[in-house]
């Protein structure tokens, strides 16, 4: 059965070869001569000027800082590079993989919690100062004396607890000590699970750093090739009743 964390990573991966790559729409305006050669009459020249384009910035983009940007945060570096219609997608998976982190948060909290609480009326367990390993043993031994006892056997003297130093635990009933450990057990999940998500994130991160640089390299070659002169030549009527020869020449500003 795939864990939590395992299905978050994958639908990132699905995401970003769903999203990722866009091409931004090419800048500035660009200006056509026509002219038609061959055709009856005296066709006359046409100049225009078209603007096709929505984005007016002529400016080029740096690939390095596109990444940068996005490896802050995701979706910053696509905004930067005009890329933000796939760049949008990294930044909605940013805030779902951070409140994912929160909900395994604070869940696996409470859930702790709510098994110390059960420790402190069922084995008369003192919270303060313990470390974590404590809150393991008592899950692992009845009471102190069967810890200290296996410690004692295992030559371990450093282990020892003491129960003068308010260390002493007794679930009387080993199914008490079980459904504690149990209730521990999820608290553990709950925080493991916080491992994945901090997989994942660094993932989009590094996923939406390479899409910035694609849409920065896909902008700089738009503003390139807009800046060429180029021709074409169209058969007027088509090539079953051809009446003439369009000329197109186009430069872009």
């Amino acid at each position: 059965m795939a864990t939590p964390g395992r299905v978050v990573l994958a639908l990132l991966f699905t995401s970003s070869f769903l999203y990722g790559g866009d091409n931004p729409i090419p800048l500035r305006t660009r200006c056509e001569v026509r002219q038609h050669l061959f055709g009856e009459g005296n066709a006359p020249t046409v100049l225009s000027a078209i603007s096709p384009f929505q984005n007016t910035d002529p400016t080029k983009k740096s690939v390095g800082l596109a990444a940068i940007y996005s490896l802050l945060l995701p979706g910053m570096g696509e905004m930067y590079a005009h890329g933000f219609s796939s760049g949008k997608y990294f930044l909605m998976a940013e805030g779902a993989l951070w409140l994912t982190f929160a909900t395994f948060e604070v869940y696996g909290n409470s859930l702790r919690d709510d098994a110390r609480a059960f420790a402190v009326s069922r084995a008369g367990v003192t919270l303060g100062g313990k470390d974590e390993q404590y809150f393991i043993d008592i899950g692992n031994f009845v009471n102190i004396d069967d810890y200290n006892d296996k410690q004692a056997r295992d030559r371990q003297p450093e282990l020892l607890y003491n129960a003068a130093a308010g260390y002493a635990w007794d679930w009387r009933d080993d199914a008490l000590r079980a459904s504690y450990r149990e209730q521990r057990i999820k608290s553990e999940t709950m925080y493991n699970n916080r491992k994945f998500v901090v997989a994942a994130i660094i993932v989009n991160h590094v996923a939406s750093a390479i899409n910035a640089a694609r849409a920065a390299i896909a902008h700089n070659n738009a503003m390139n090739d807009l800046g060429d002169l180029q021709f074409n030549a169209t058969v007027m009527g088509g090539l079953e009743r051809p009446h003439g020869l369009l000329l197109t020449v186009s430069k872009g500003f």
